[in-house]
C-alpha cells in the first residue's frame, strides 16, 4: 500500500537504517540520525541498482513519485537512470568547469609572462571591468555572437576603442578554447565587421631636417632638473621606448664598451644600444647625480624609483 505524507512525518530513527517502502521501488530511508532520503530500488543488466531522488522534505512525496516515473520510463527504454544522472552531472561539472571567466585566466596566464607588464595588466583589466561581470560564469560552449555583441555594445557607448580591444582579447580566448577542445565554433567570426571601425588619427613623425633640428635645439635648451634634462638629450641619441628609458638602470649599461644591454619590453627579446660619444657625454654627466641609486633617469621624490612616464611629457609640453 503507498506511503502517506503523515506516516513519513512519524516515522521515528532507529539503531539502522530504515525503509518505508511506497511503490513502484519508491522507499524512504530513515538514517540512525533521524535524516530521510528518497530511493529508488531497480534492476538493470540484471543488476539491483538504488538511485538518490532527494531528502524529504525538501523533496515533496508528489516530486519523488514524478522522479520515479521518469527513471521507470527510461528503463523501458532500456536505458541505466543511474547511469543518465551521472553523465547529467559529469555535463553540469564540465561546464562550470569550462566558464568563460575559467578558460580566460587559464588563457591569460599561458601567455601574459610574454607580455609586459603594463599589456598584460590593462588586458586582465579590461576582462574584469567589461567582461567577466556578464558572461564570466557562462560556459564558454553555449556562449553565442549575439550574447557577446552585446556585451561589446555596452563597452562600445563608452569607448569604441576598447570594445574592439575587448573583442581581439574574446577572439584569442576563444580559439584557445578551442584549441584545447572546449568548443568547436569560435562566435567572434562572426562578429567581423559589427563595430564600426575606429577612426585613426596619424601623427606623423618629423622627417623634414630643419624642423627636426629646432627640436633638438628646443630638447637642449630645456632649463628643467638635470635629470629631466638629461633624459631629453639622450632619447633622440638612443631611439628607446619611453618606459624603457625611464626604467634604464646603470647595471645595464657597459661604460667600456659604449654599450647598453636590457631586455625589450615588448617581445622580451634582448637589446644592445651602441651609444655614440654624444650619449656617452650625457651619461658621464649624469652619473656623480644618480649612480648611488639603481636608476639612470630616477624621480625627483625617490632615487629607488624611476622618473615617472608624465616626467618627460610635461617637460615637452612646457616647451
Amino acid at each position: 500500500m503507498p506511503l502517506t505524507v503523515r506516516e513519513i512525518e512519524n516515522a521515528k530513527p532507529i539503531g539502522k537504517p530504515k525503509r518505508l517502502w511506497d511503490r513502484d521501488g519508491l522507499y524512504v530511508e530513515i538514517s540512525p540520525a533521524g535524516s530521510k532520503y528518497w530511493r529508488m530500488k531497480y534492476r538493470f543488466g540484471g543488476k539491483e541498482r538504488r538511485l538518490s531522488l532527494g531528502v524529504f522534505p525538501q523533496i515533496s512525496m508528489k516530486v519523488a513519485r514524478e522522479r520515479t516515473d521518469a527513471a521507470r520510463k527510461l528503463l523501458a527504454e532500456s536505458v541505466d537512470p543511474g547511469e543518465t544522472r551521472r553523465a547529467q552531472k559529469a555535463a553540469t561539472i564540465c561546464k562550470t568547469e569550462n566558464s568563460f571567466e575559467v578558460v580566460a585566466r587559464e588563457w591569460f596566464g599561458k601567455f601574459s609572462s610574454t607580455w609586459a607588464e603594463s599589456h598584460s595588466t590593462r588586458i586582465i583589466r579590461r576582462l574584469e571591468r567589461d567582461v567577466f561581470p556578464w558572461i564570466g560564469g557562462r560556459p564558454i560552449v553555449d556562449i553565442t555572437a549575439p550574447e557577446l555583441l552585446s556585451v561589446l555594445r555596452r563597452i562600445e557607448n563608452r569607448s569604441l576603442e576598447t570594445a574592439h580591444r575587448a573583442l581581439r582579447n574574446s577572439g584569442q580566448i576563444f580559439r584557445y578554447a578551442t584549441a584545447t577542445g572546449r568548443v568547436t565554433i569560435d562566435p567572434t567570426g562572426g562578429l567581423r565587421g559589427a563595430l564600426p571601425p575606429v577612426k585613426v588619427d596619424n601623427f606623423a613623425a618629423t622627417t623634414e631636417p630643419n624642423r627636426f633640428a629646432e627640436i633638438l635645439r628646443m630638447l637642449d635648451g630645456y632649463k628643467g632638473t638635470l635629470t629631466v634634462r638629461c633624459a631629453l638629450r639622450f632619447a633622440p641619441l638612443v631611439f628607446a621606448r619611453p618606459g624603457e628609458l625611464r626604467q634604464a638602470k646603470w647595471s645595464d649599461f657597459d661604460l667600456n664598451a659604449c654599450e647598453w644591454h636590457y631586455i625589450a619590453s615588448k617581445g622580451k627579446t634582448p637589446h644592445v644600444v651602441p651609444l655614440s660619444r654624444q650619449a656617452m657625454a650625457i651619461l658621464r654627466e649624469l652619473h656623480p647625480l644618480t649612480s648611488q641609486g639603481s636608476f639612470v633617469f630616477p624621480g625627483a621624490r625617490s632615487k629607488d624609483r624611476p622618473m615617472s612616464d608624465n616626467a618627460i611629457l610635461a617637460a615637452m609640453r612646457y616647451l
